[in-house]
């Protein structure tokens, strides 16, 4: 796409809906990760605990289970793919003003059992999101739409990481906090109100038996349908690792304050992310898929050691290689998908993506508890090569994939 071109796209209002539903999308997500890690470590909570309270995100790794009811069936009056945005959004906003509500130190298992729920529900929202996305946006489209999406993502995790953090600290304490953030999820309820189902939709399966079997069916027909699955659990791996105790590690092994991680990490980090992801987007355009993924797969390997160096600087170079190759990682999955399936397939993928970042919690308590944060850091930096060196591998089988879909 030629920079005009690509450039003219943020001017249309399928771009602006994106933005939108990806701030929706993205605004749940630190509730239950981050900002929750914060409220857990200013309370006491030891370390062990909330490396398990990263187990709450299992929804965001399962939720293929669900997705074939989302492909099958449509809520009344809004559609197939609007009708599910909204039910979820507006479930997602009691549930998230329900938990500020909660002590972590007198309910904490009740706070899990709310933290679990937002995430079952926001990764039933992603579900449809990103269907939604798969959908209306062409091949040449997909390096802005991602670019855009991550764009909205990430300034929900400013609101939901950074400023979440400052206010809590500073005006409103943990309960006013969540139901600020819940009442944000109106955001996204505007935008479903605004948005568009596909021009020409594909067909819904004919059962929910069929929307289960044929997405499955029809990916793993593919030649070396396998082999990209591999490359999807390992190419984000080391970013899982390396922001999987980035807070604690910011308010324990560094002693800042809330306000300074939510300056720094969150805010300068976060917004690193969106550069990124914006720069990644354009020079998709003309690098294409492979050779974007492996420059920034490398970029992101790589700066995993400015966590090592302990500065500014670092966190904001691993955030902007992270943001990078985030935008072409949401293109790959895009590109895998077939549009008759979409929820289920984009679903199946993007839960396998989900994987690092659910599973490490437990395991990076205990490493960085047994042999420290250096070490740590060090071995995030080793974990990311092999996702390097799987894609250039496949890098074949990914070529062939940047192509216009079949409708």
């Amino acid at each position: 796409m030629a920079a005009a071109s690509y450039a003219g796209v943020f001017r249309s209002r399928k771009i602006f809906i994106l933005l939108l539903l990806g701030f929706a999308s993205g605004l749940p997500l630190a509730l239950t990760a981050g900002t929750l890690q914060a409220w857990l470590t200013v309370e006491g909570v030891d370390i062990r605990t909330i490396g398990l309270f990263a187990l709450v995100g299992q929804p965001y790794t399962y939720k293929f289970l669900w997705a074939p009811v989302m492909d099958r069936y449509s809520i009344p009056l809004l559609g197939r793919r609007r009708g599910w945005l909204a039910l979820t959004q507006l479930a997602l906003l009691a549930t998230i003003a329900w938990m500020g509500t909660v002590s972590p130190k007198d309910s904490p298992l009740l706070l899990a059992g709310l933290a679990l729920a937002v995430a079952f529900l926001s990764a039933s929202q992603d579900i449809v999101f990103d269907a939604l996305r798969t959908d209306i946006l062409g091949a040449e489209e997909r390096g802005a739409g991602a670019a855009v999406s991550v764009l909205g993502y990430r300034i929900a995790m400013l609101v939901s990481g950074g400023l979440a953090l400052i206010v809590a600290d500073s005006f409103l304490g943990w309960t006013g906090t969540y139901w600020l953030m819940a009442a944000l999820m109106l955001v996204g309820v505007a935008a479903t109100w605004g948005a568009r189902e596909p021009e020409a939709p594909p067909r819904a399966p004919a059962s929910l038996a069929a929307a289960v079997s044929e997405p499955l069916a029809q990916f793993f027909s593919r030649n070396g349908a396998w082999l990209l699955l591999v490359l999807i659990v390992l190419y984000k791996l080391g970013d899982a690792f390396a922001g999987s105790l980035s807070t604690t590690f910011l308010l324990r092994g560094l002693g800042f304050s809330l306000t300074e991680v939510g300056v720094f990490n969150k805010w300068l980090g976060v917004g690193a992310t969106i550069v990124g992801a914006l720069a990644g987007g354009a020079l998709m355009a003309k690098l294409r898929l492979v050779r974007a993924l492996l420059l920034f797969g490398l970029l992101q390997a790589v700066t995993n050691l400015g966590f090592m160096l302990l500065s500014v600087a670092g966190i904001a170079a691993e955030n902007l290689c992270g943001g990078m190759g985030t935008a072409a990682f949401v293109a790959l999955l895009m590109s895998m998908c077939d549009r008759r399936f979409s929820a289920t397939q984009y679903a199946l993928l993007s839960a396998l993506a989900s994987l690092g970042r659910v599973y490490v919690g437990p395991a990076a308590g205990v490493m960085v508890e047994s042999l420290g944060w250096t070490t740590f850091f060090l071995f995030t930096f080793v974990i990311a090569l092999p996702g390097v060196a799987m894609l250039w591998w496949q890098r074949a089988r990914v070529a062939a994939l940047d192509r216009p879909p079949h409708a």
